[in-house]
């Protein structure tokens, strides 16, 4: 009898085994099937803000005609947008974008002393000349990480900034329009 049992374990064991290969093979194909037909998507990694809060009470609190893009399209997307006025005599607007090739690009503005600004805001982009823009002379910045086109009027200076190339901080100086001030 003592045989018997040893042999009916064995056969169990190996029948156990099986099944429990077998079941995890189903599972693998279930989960393949849901998988393949299931749609997911990739999603885009950079979300989008809206502004139009900040830029309000920036135009209306700032000693400057603050500077927002009008018209750039659907393709420039904000990223980010802060205004700080916790200073009252160096006030920042920042509004940064992601433009239609994927490159950021921001507009940055304050009447800090010029030339730290431009330096923190371009990571230490050296003047290269200069580019006109709608008939308005800008300084152009090159650096190793940002490159930027710079205007200083009136004790403020603004700065578009980032990863884009020349031609899109151009598009975005362009489209910018400054209201508000005190």
């Amino acid at each position: 009898m003592g045989d018997h049992r040893d042999v009916a374990n064995t056969r169990g064991g190996k029948q156990t085994v099986r099944d429990l290969v077998l079941s995890m093979a189903v599972i693998g194909v279930v989960a393949a099937v849901i998988y393949i037909f299931i749609p997911h998507s990739e999603g885009d990694p950079v979300k989008s803000v809206s502004y139009t809060v900040e830029l309000g009470q920036a135009r209306r609190d700032a000693p400057f005609a603050v500077a927002a893009p009008v018209g750039l399209g659907k393709q420039w997307r904000a990223t980010s947008v802060t205004y700080d006025a916790s200073d009252s005599k160096a006030v920042v607007w920042h509004l940064g974008f992601v433009d239609p090739e994927n490159e950021y690009a921001a507009v940055e503005q304050s009447n800090a002393d010029a030339a730290p600004f431009i330096d923190d805001k371009t990571y230490g982009a050296a003047r290269s000349g200069s580019r006109t823009v709608d008939g308005v002379t800008w300084a152009r910045y090159k650096g190793a990480k940002y490159d930027a086109l710079v205007r200083k009027e009136g004790g403020v200076t603004t700065v578009v900034t980032g990863t884009a190339s020349f031609d899109q901080l151009a598009t975005l100086a362009a489209a910018l329009e400054e209201r508000g001030g005190q």
